[in-house]
């Protein structure tokens, strides 16, 4: 039987304005060379299920690694720094920005990488990474699963998030690949037609796939809103996709 194996643990890496944040990093032992992904975790937090989603992308010959967006909101339990995260309105766009670039610098200098990056998220991830895209000419493919809030009224917008990256969508410097439930509600079905259009108008490389019988979150195995059939045919569609844009 051939060998295999691989290595996971947490490390440093700079992020915006130079702060020190964790990451979570795995990836197949051996030299490579291997595509890279960043991973962009949702509102639940820097939690388990973004271990475990980082370790499944190493099982598929990926470098990956999955930052802290709330590093700077103190240690403890993900659910509990994540319910600070969503007291103070979350974080910044502009710093979250910073510290995916700091993830992906960080890739981008390790010797086994094949010279390409993704970047994926899920929930307020998704929205993340699509923004990061958009903010960005440092990855080549991107995928943004179920992500809410990509189009925003002028009531949602902040100080933090200033702008709905929807307006952003000229900008989008990579292929996207989009993974909807069509029972969701952020975004609804109406949003991600409404972002479609956008990404039509302005031309941009994209594949959106949207699933009956699935709201936010199917993936999602440790919840009541998994579907199997749709998280299945979807990771395939993952798979598919970033073999695409990030093996060749």
């Amino acid at each position: 039987m051939a060998y295999e194996g691989m290595i996971a643990e947490t490390i440093g890496i700079i992020g915006h304005n130079g702060d020190p944040i964790s990451a979570y990093t795995a990836r197949p032992l051996g030299p490579g060379p291997f595509p890279g992904m960043v991973l962009i975790h949702h509102l639940p937090g820097w939690d388990e299920w973004y271990r475990e989603t980082t370790r499944r992308f190493a099982h598929h010959g990926y470098a990956a690694i999955s930052h802290n967006l709330y590093q700077r909101l103190g240690e403890g339990r993900a659910d509990d720094v994540a319910a600070k995260a969503r007291a103070e309105g979350g974080v910044p766009d502009a710093q979250m920005v910073g510290d995916t670039e700091g993830a992906v610098q960080w890739l981008r200098r390790q010797p086994w990488l094949n010279g390409k990056v993704g970047v994926i998220g899920t929930c307020s991830g998704g929205r993340h990474a699509f923004l990061y895209a958009c903010k960005t000419k440092s990855i080549d493919a991107v995928a943004d699963l179920w992500g809410g809030r990509v189009v925003m009224s002028k009531e949602e917008l902040t100080e933090k998030l200033p702008v709905a990256p929807i307006e952003l969508t000229k900008d989008l410097s990579c292929p996207l690949l989009g993974l909807f439930g069509n029972e969701d509600r952020a975004p609804s079905p109406e949003q991600v037609d409404q972002h479609e259009e956008e990404l039509k108008k302005h031309g941009k490389d994209y594949e959106f796939h949207r699933y009956d019988g699935a709201g936010h979150g199917f993936f999602y195995y440790d919840r009541p809103m998994y579907r199997v059939e749709q998280a299945l045919d979807g990771w395939q569609k993952v798979w598919a996709f970033f073999e695409k844009h990030l093996s060749k």
